[in-house]
């Protein structure tokens, strides 16, 4: 027995060597820490470094930091980084960048301000040494923002200001670095810079010239391939990280930089976007965080005075920095207490970037161990501060956005039901995308797919047979984390069936597929339109999808005049307006002046941050020779007759808009006409 005996003992001798067993702790670690934890309140994230720094080759050694450990650690910066890009309001971004850029000087200058007399005059150290460690409290990583992530405010101004602060800020440091290296080595030639600037360009036509068109051919010919579209995502994120390495940068920039130039193409509320979140946040992220845990040495502060004197003045000085960058953000552009501490919890937590420069002036033999041990200490406390500072910020934040305006009782997305009636099963994939897009993020009711079977002797038969067939649309909708119920009924003709089961449901907006032969008076699901409108006071979409709809570059919407005095005016607005948020196109509306100011009214009232332009108009009679293009996705507001907003042209739009957009995506709109009864 003590052959096999020994045998099992060595594989767990420490360090542990046996991969799979280490996989298997660190799993055990992502997966209990945040659970144990949860129940002191906690942040999940704290458990994580807590974790590694137990485990750790500084704890109990019971890991080292081996190849293993640093590719995925590697990973999960790489993939909080690219996150970042990903989930930014690039709306947003593009009217707040010049407030990023205050930001990022306040950022950058006042932490480098305060940390070099300290350093020089208070701490002893040269000049070279003394604007090395400045710098480093320049820097940061968004080691919190999967917190902001998680709890929905990633959209928020603040933190799209933070993140865009983030990268300028970095990416000055790093170049400070390899100036500061570079000097040291008087290596600072003109072939220096012009290498420099020549390696940054390239880098940058490829990911925001190629990248892109790359990305919309792919997922356009592979469309129906969805996981070979996260494989490509992935391949184009570390290939991005090891360009802006070639290029003289950090991969975290290049894996930022990735981010953006997908942004628009991933619509947030897509399979492939919860993809990408489940997996980052429930590996890779935590493995990295775990790793930054395994860094810290608690001992340092035992060697000494002088070792622990550093490590308290090095990680106040952070600190202070970060704080008083986010308090002069916040007098600058008057934001509210929440979002100054949002930003100085995004902003104070210091690790990867901390390090390289630490480590790298370390080997050059510009700082001493005690800054070295400093810093790992420096990175403890500061990553405790920013995940308690950011959790408490960011509900504090939801409190603050959302309560003075859920009106539960004028809001009807608070509870919204929608109602997809179906024909076609082959076209249906790109009908539920769309209705996932525009589904409210906040309701929990479930996607409806209804098919509507004929009352003979196949009945029965035919019921099961449907169902079978709109099962897989369910795992469809789970892939993007949507509820999607499938109902069958029987009924004599589709639109009375339609219209009961829309009763019954209580749903407010009911998803049309576009009719497959040419002309609207064809039967769509069994009836003419006429005869579901008539039946069915509820706001419909009818819907043409026919390309991927990330490919659309503008929503061209044309609203008749009196359209916001329908019932369902309110819902379609607010159903565009995010539509064109997730994907991240411009929203043109054509519309007189009066419709325009209350489109504008509903979309600042619900907070839905959407790029609109206006174009003013009142006639409806040329509304098919407009110009556009095949990238645009055209969107019609009719009306049915007898309403207010009803004009005599609507009957033969359908024909018309089909004739001349023939390779445009299309959606035409019939608002509520009455108001439900409660």
């Amino acid at each position: 027995m003590s052959g096999p005996l020994q045998t099992i003992l060595h594989h767990f001798e420490l360090p542990l060597q046996n991969p799979v067993l280490v996989f298997s702790l660190i799993l055990f670690i992502i997966l209990l820490a945040p659970i144990l934890l949860r129940k002191l309140n906690v942040p999940g994230i704290i458990g994580l470094i807590i974790s590694g720094v137990i485990i750790g080759p500084n704890g109990l050694n019971v890991l080292e930091k081996n190849s293993a450990v640093e590719l995925f650690s590697t990973i999960g910066l790489l993939y909080i980084m690219f996150i970042a890009g990903l989930e930014l309001d690039m709306h947003e971004f593009k009217l707040n960048r010049s407030k990023s850029l205050v930001f990022g000087l306040f950022t950058f200058a006042l932490p480098l301000l305060i940390g070099y007399p300290i350093c020089k005059y208070l701490l002893g150290y040269d000049s070279s040494a003394s604007f090395l460690i400045a710098s480093m409290f320049a820097t940061h990583t968004l080691v919190s923002y999967p917190i902001v992530s998680k709890l929905g405010v990633s959209k928020n101004q603040a933190v799209a200001i933070t993140v865009g602060g983030t990268i300028l800020t970095d990416t000055a440091v790093l170049l400070i670095l390899a100036i500061v290296i570079g000097g040291s080595k008087g290596q600072l030639t003109y072939d220096f810079w012009l290498r420099m600037g020549i390696s940054l360009s390239v880098f940058s036509v490829i990911m925001f010239a190629l990248v892109p068109r790359l990305a919309k051919w792919f997922f356009s010919r592979l469309e129906s391939e969805k996981h070979s579209h996260y494989i490509f995502v992935l391949s184009i994120v570390f290939f991005a990280a090891f360009l802006a390495e070639m290029a003289g940068v950090e991969p975290i920039i290049g894996a930022f930089v990735s981010g953006l130039a997908l942004n628009r193409l991933i619509p947030h509320s897509s399979a492939l976007m919860n993809r990408i979140e489940f997996i980052g946040n429930s590996l890779f992220i935590p493995f990295f965080l775990v790793s930054v845990g395994m860094l810290v040495d608690l001992r340092v502060v035992l060697t000494g005075m002088d070792a622990l004197i550093i490590a308290l003045t090095l990680t106040t000085v952070a600190l202070l920095g970060k704080w008083l960058a986010a308090l002069a953000t916040q007098t600058f552009f008057g934001y509210s207490v929440a979002q100054r501490q949002l930003i100085f919890g995004l902003s104070s937590a210091h690790a990867a970037a901390t390090l390289a420069v630490i480590l790298v002036g370390f080997n050059a033999g510009i700082l001493d161990e005690n800054v070295l041990n400093g810093t790992v200490i420096l990175i403890l406390i500061t990553c405790v501060v920013a995940s308690f500072t950011t959790e408490r910020a960011s509900k504090r934040l939801l409190k603050e956005v959302y309560e003075p305006t859920a009106h539960s009782d004028r809001n009807p997305m608070q509870n919204e039901k929608i109602l997809i009636p179906i024909a076609n099963v082959e076209n249906f994939g790109s009908l539920l995308d769309l209705t996932v897009l525009i589904k409210d993020k906040h309701s929990k009711s479930p996607i409806s797919v209804l098919s509507v079977v004929s009352n003979d002797h196949e009945a029965e038969m035919n019921i099961v047979n449907a169902r079978n067939k709109l099962e897989k649309f369910v795992k469809q909708g789970s892939a993007s984390e949507t509820n999607v119920n499938v109902i069958t009924t029987i009924d004599h003709n589709a639109a009375s069936g339609i219209s009961r089961i829309a009763k019954e449901v209580g749903c407010q907006l009911i998803m049309i597929g576009w009719p497959q032969r040419s002309g609207f008076i064809d039967k769509i699901i069994g009836e003419k339109v006429d005869s579901i409108l008539s039946n069915i006071d509820r706001t419909i979409f009818v819907c043409r999808i026919i390309k991927p709809l990330i490919l659309c570059k503008r929503l061209i919407v044309h609203a008749p005049s009196f359209t916001e005095r329908e019932h369902g005016f309110e819902l379609w607005v607010s159903k565009v307006a995010l539509l064109s948020r997730e994907l991240s196109v411009p929203l043109l509306l054509h519309s007189s002046m009066n419709v325009a100011e209350s489109v504008r009214k509903i979309i600042s009232d619900r907070q839905i941050n959407a790029n609109l332009d206006h174009v003013p108009t009142t006639s409806f009679d040329e509304i098919d020779q407009e110009p556009h293009t095949n990238s645009d996705l055209l969107i019609i507001i009719s009306a049915r007759k007898g309403s207010v907003s009803h004009h005599p042209s609507f009957e033969s739009l359908p024909q018309r808009m089909e004739k001349s957009c023939a390779q445009n995506n299309l959606i035409i709109i019939y608002p509520q006409q009455f108001q439900l009864n409660p």
